[in-house]
């Protein structure tokens, strides 16, 4: 006989899940209805609504894709590459890496325009790229969760939109932590995840296409390799007044996203961005205090997910694992070529807060001094600290 479940407590202040909201759960808890019922179609609606809305788009195809990010990357390019489709994608991380391994998937001939890890793609580069290729596609991640670097997009995507490519955005770490604004900056393509900014449980990915790239969805002259992906399927279930069967949605988790929404959207997003970039301030600035320095360039650097160098002679995953016996406090390891030599700490949703940012700097301080790095009692508390009183001023 199995025990009731019980799960342990945990500060999530990794690279995601984050915490979810109290209202989230509660949402989920709400009775099943049947996936074309007519008031679940109702609360399909209202879901799309607000994310219309946080997105800063009208985009008519706008919908959460049942999957985690990697799904909403893979329907992405699965409806708009053909094989033998020119695609360009900066690559300055981890998930850059897995744009252009999926493209190639797709059949697309990816050319590369790569950084060094921590710093942003230059616009010169993709323009050079553009010159060499005529690419059906430009893609970048906004906010590169491995690294933490915010890309800035808008001459980017003029470059890309010169050449007649489709502008693609991952903003799997920045829907609802930092301005995607996908009308305004006229990206063609995006796709981010609900259990990060969104402060939301795993398992949709919301996605848009602009009119212009659902025109190249339905020229194809090669049907999509993916039926579960399908846009042209998707459509038939989520938009318009006569709804099509297609597979059967996690109500449950329609209900956390639209409530999630509609958390960001009572907070209101100017707020939501400059909360979240006064605690990132604070940790970065406690951080530096104790020696841990930030792999993004300066300037550049994502508010919801800070990734921290760990200094010579700290043992990455031994401290790791005592921030979760001794604090319950998670945060991220490195990944690629940053593995056991850089933090993820994630300031994200309902976790981007003053006491969050105290506690885990707080630890982090206390374990380092325990292995016999050199560290003064109270520096990181004190520096954020600070940070937060020149904030308020």
């Amino acid at each position: 006989m199995h025990d009731e479940l019980k799960v342990p407590p945990r500060i999530l202040l990794g690279p995601g899940p984050s915490i979810a909201n109290p209202r989230v759960l509660k949402a989920m808890t709400t009775p099943m209805l049947g996936y074309l019922d007519a008031d679940f179609v109702e609360i399909m609606d209202d879901t799309v609504g607000l994310l219309r809305q946080v997105y800063g788009t009208k985009n008519s195809i706008t919908f959460p894709v049942s999957g985690t990010g990697t799904a909403g990357m893979e329907t992405a390019l699965t409806n708009v590459i053909e094989p033998g489709d020119n695609v360009i994608v900066g690559i300055n991380g981890y998930f850059g890496n897995r744009i252009s391994d999926i493209a190639e998937r797709c059949g697309a001939t990816v050319t590369p325009v790569n950084a060094e890890w921590g710093d942003i793609i230059k616009p010169e580069q993709i323009a050079d790229a553009c010159e060499k290729v005529s690419p059906k596609l430009v893609a970048v991640v906004h906010a590169e969760t491995s690294t933490g670097v915010l890309q800035p997009l808008e001459e980017i995507i003029e470059i890309a939109h010169q050449h007649d490519a489709l502008f693609l955005a991952d903003c799997v770490t920045s829907l609802g932590g930092q301005p995607v604004e996908l009308d305004e900056r006229s990206i063609d393509i995006a796709y981010s995840c609900t259990q990060k900014c969104l402060a939301c449980p795993p398992g949709l990915s919301p996605i848009s296409f602009s009119d212009r790239a659902v025109d190249v969805i339905k020229n194809r002259k090669t049907k999509i390799q993916s039926f579960y992906m399908d846009v042209t399927l998707l459509e038939e279930y989520w938009m318009g007044d006569t709804r099509k069967y297609h597979h059967t949605l996690s109500m449950s988790l329609v209900y956390a996203l639209r409530e999630a929404l509609r958390v960001v959207v009572e907070e209101g997003e100017s707020t939501r961005y400059q909360r979240h970039e006064r605690n990132a301030r604070a940790l970065i600035a406690g951080a530096e205090a104790i020696g841990l320095e930030p792999a993004a360039v300066e300037g550049h650097r994502v508010p919801m997910l800070t990734t921290l160098r760990i200094p010579d002679g700290v043992d990455d995953a031994t401290i790791r694992k005592r921030l979760i016996q001794d604090f319950g406090i998670e945060i991220g390891g490195g990944l690629g070529i940053f593995a056991g030599k850089a933090w993820r700490i994630g300031l994200m949703g309902d976790a981007a807060n003053e006491q969050n940012v105290l506690l885990v700097l707080n630890a982090i301080e206390q374990l380092l001094t325990e292995i016999g790095h050199s560290v003064e009692t109270g520096t990181a508390v004190s520096a954020a600290a600070a940070a937060y009183q020149n904030s308020n001023g």
